[in-house]
């Protein structure tokens, strides 16, 4: 039976337009509708960019305010001595502002199910199935490894996570269903997996790859790069849309300093490990690619609680300095035991597809 969904998204860096378009490629190849919107356009005119002003600023700039906005509005609260926290109801005064556009929106596309890929929208979709003016069922898929209170609303169905950590931090913060189908990534990454390596641009020299994410979040980025070039490596910066990161990381002798590229599949052909800096989108997408990841110098909050969940779950490696990072790169960059189970677990993470989850809710 063909479902019509609306696949709630925002134009927050790049990682969750990347899950909401992967997860609408999948619905419309199994014969179902998909519609996909920003969140932040149903906010009031000038409020989704403001606050996507504001946010990149502030993680780029003064990113000791972001964390602590992070600690006291979003961070998961310490387990009770008791036991698990009660489930927590919205956190956001932004979702109050986005239910009618959202009602409105859902009266014209008439969707069978909503799936949600921004914290933000969760809040929203979690509100109005509560108050009963969504009348069709929520999914919310948290592209975190760490499950922030802004991701968590009792009013959803069901919660479709990264890992089984996360779903079962989701799980005991709404008192609702959660599954861990894994990563949502386009097959292309898949595909560098299974396929055999071609020869390496420098067969004495390495790649790994560096990434500052969509917004270029790294300003130690080219010192990274020249320690790595130094011990025969073959540094590639992802510098996002940053320009004068890129042309900083450019001047480094034996580094190789890239824009925004959207063929990150054949770069991490190349490769063979990621230095990644926020547990995102790009470090899942190197996992299926088969590349181990190595997490240095995260970005605030989120990032940072990422990278540890990562860790705890065995899928990423934490570099606290430079001399770690080298030593990881040493252990991880070789074919090998370390290689082998690192790249193992990041496959057995890729469990199940998230958009056929979706479409049996009912």
């Amino acid at each position: 039976m063909t479902r019509r969904c609306l696949v709630l998204s925002a134009s927050m860096g790049a990682g969750h337009d990347a899950v909401a378009a992967e997860l609408a490629r999948r619905l419309r190849a199994h014969g179902h509708d998909a519609h996909v919107h920003d969140v932040l356009t149903l906010l009031p005119p000038g409020t989704g960019p403001a606050l996507r002003a504001f946010y990149r600023t502030v993680v780029r700039r003064v990113p000791a305010l972001y964390t602590a906005i992070y600690r006291v509005f979003l961070a998961p609260p310490p387990p009770r001595p008791d036991g698990p926290a009660a489930p927590r109801a919205d956190t956001s005064p932004l979702a109050v502002l986005a239910e009618r556009p959202l009602e409105a929106l859902a009266a014209r596309l008439r969707p069978d199910v909503v799936v949600s890929t921004f914290h933000l929208a969760a809040q929203v979709t979690g509100r109005m199935r509560e108050r009963g003016t969504l009348r069709v069922p929520s999914a919310v898929y948290v592209t975190d490894f760490a499950v922030h209170r802004g991701w968590l609303h009792p009013g959803n169905d069901l919660y479709l996570c990264v890992s089984p950590g996360a779903a079962e931090a989701a799980r005991t913060g709404t008192g609702r269903r959660a599954a861990a189908p894994g990563p949502v990534v386009p097959p292309a990454f898949h595909a560098v997996a299974r396929t055999p390596p071609g020869p390496p641009p420098d067969p004495h020299r390495p790649t790994v790859l560096l990434s500052a994410g969509a917004w270029g979040v790294g300003s130690d980025l080219p010192r990274t790069a020249g320690a790595l070039a130094r011990n025969g490596l073959r540094p590639v910066v992802l510098c996002g849309r940053d320009e004068h990161l890129r042309r900083r990381t450019a001047r480094v002798p034996g580094a190789v300093a890239l824009g925004w590229t959207d063929d990150l599949p054949a770069l991490m052909a190349s490769a063979r490990l990621l230095i990644d800096n926020a547990a995102g989108q790009t470090a899942v997408q190197a996992l299926a690619a088969g590349l181990p990841v190595v997490a240095y110098r995260p970005i605030p909050g989120h990032g940072t609680d990422g990278v540890r969940h990562m860790a705890a779950e065995g899928l990423t490696t934490t570099a606290p300095d430079l001399p770690s990072l080298l030593a990881a790169a040493a252990r991880l960059v070789p074919d090998g035991p370390a290689r082998a189970e690192r790249t193992a677990r990041g496959r057995a993470l890729f469990q199940d597809d998230a958009s056929l989850l979706v479409t049996l809710l009912t």
